[in-house]
């Protein structure tokens, strides 16, 4: 059993966009393609990587129609306009829809006669190894969520199917990814709390997750080694360090969109989880929420400035936390009480048989404080709709395979049931 860390090169610091014309320059770009979406196009940080291209003469063209929680169409348009361009670098500016759509702009584009299913995941796509060179990418996060800026992962919603799937290849992480926490500021309060929930299921899930040396059988070749190994030593250093600093920040950055302190901290939590799951992997928080996000029916979330209705990423992510990890906690009860205690709870007289409902309870609580919807009942799902959620979270095996424990339909089934309601 081997194991790889892959992760980009990460710059950080305020004010750090302003280096990104000189990088451009530095890689002798003729051509680039910049790509946002239409609200953040209107906002400092896209302003602030303008300026940086127009002072060092950087020619670019910008693409700002990028769908917040993309589709394959939504993609599909983005690869078009990437192809027509013939770029020869790539700038994302934007929360992970904007990184993700740029990563399969510059794959597709890089790999003209490719089929759009052949590098999406099996079995919904035929799970291809790239082997074509791409360009570079330099990657701007504007939310403190994905981790993005340092994975090789892309996720959209596969509409035909209403779920969502993904590409997920070393290949297509950035090249570099630009953390500025100055743009933090400009995250409206409920955004600020999805993209931190992202982060700390992110960091929960690969702490938790199936060990890398339990998986499966070696990889005949390297270049099958998938991107999600399961938890492994170097990305539990990563996780946990991610977990502190939810814990410590996320309220704080929430409730006070002027403290620079906790935004700034937060900005570096999703990058450091994003180190942790790039190489771990995640497991049932997403595995179960790609169904949730692909199958929403007239969810408008609050602070989301958008046309169609959607679930937020993070969102459809936390709200089944509390019963997945009280599921999965009977194989690695220890790390499920660790995470809890990070997260506030006093476990000093805690047994370790109830770990599981410990962790829930915690997550509960958090949760709670923060005004979160009360579970799937309150973005409009019922029980009716338990086994179209089953059947979507099925072909997540990339990610489900990875949970400690393994769970049938009635599991999945159970695990929906108990995340309608939460308080």
């Amino acid at each position: 059993f081997f194991l790889q860390m892959a992760i980009s090169n990460i710059r950080y610091g305020e004010g750090v966009t302003k280096e990104v014309g000189m990088d451009l320059q530095n890689l002798g770009a003729r051509r680039v393609c910049l790509m946002t979406d239409k609200n953040l196009s209107q906002l400092p940080p896209v302003n602030a990587v303008l300026n940086s291209l127009a002072k060092h003469g950087i020619n670019f063209q910008m693409y700002d129609n990028v769908r917040v929680e993309p589709t394959d169409q939504s993609f599909l348009d983005a690869i078009e306009f990437a192809k027509k361009g013939e770029f020869d670098a790539y700038v994302a500016v934007g929360g992970g829809s904007v990184m993700d759509t740029c990563k399969a702009a510059n794959l597709y584009a890089s790999s003209p006669t490719s089929d759009f299913l052949d590098y999406v995941n099996a079995p919904i796509g035929k799970g291809k190894p790239v082997t074509v060179p791409l360009k570079p990418l330099i990657a701007v996060p504007t939310t403190a969520g994905t981790g993005s800026e340092t994975t090789g992962v892309a996720i959209f919603d596969f509409k035909e199917l209403k779920v969502k799937t993904g590409i997920a290849s070393r290949a297509i992480k950035p090249t570099l990814g630009i953390i500025d926490p100055l743009h933090t500021l400009s995250m409206p309060e409920r955004i600020v709390a999805n993209s931190g929930f992202d982060v700390l299921c992110h960091a929960l899930e690969s702490y938790t997750a199936l060990p890398y040396n339990m998986r499966g059988p070696c990889p005949s070749n390297p270049i099958h080694r998938p991107a999600y190994q399961g938890s492994n030593p170097i990305s539990d250093v990563w996780a946990l360090h991610a977990l502190r600093i939810v814990a410590k920040y996320l309220k704080r950055a929430i409730r006070d969109p002027e403290d620079r302190e906790a935004r700034a901290n937060m900005h570096l939590a999703s990058a450091f989880a994003g180190i942790g799951f790039g190489n771990a992997g995640v497991h049932l928080c997403h595995g179960m929420s790609y169904p949730i996000s692909g199958l929403v029916k007239s969810y408008k979330p609050k602070d989301y400035n958008v046309d169609h209705s959607l679930v937020p990423h993070g969102l459809s992510v936390v709200l089944t936390s509390p019963a997945v990890f009280a599921f999965t906690a009977q194989t690695r009860p220890e790390r499920h009480l660790e995470a809890a205690e990070i997260l506030g709870a006093d476990i000093r007289a805690a047994r370790i048989k109830d770990a599981g409902f410990i962790l829930a309870d915690t997550l509960r609580k958090f949760l709670f404080d923060l005004n979160v919807d009360d579970g799937l009942a309150a973005i409009g799902y019922s029980k009716a709709d338990i086994p179209a959620l089953v059947k979507g979270t099925l072909p997540q095996e990339r990610v489900t395979k990875l949970s400690p424990r393994p769970q049938t339909e009635e599991d999945l089934s159970a695990l929906f049931e108990a995340s309608m309601k939460l308080y």
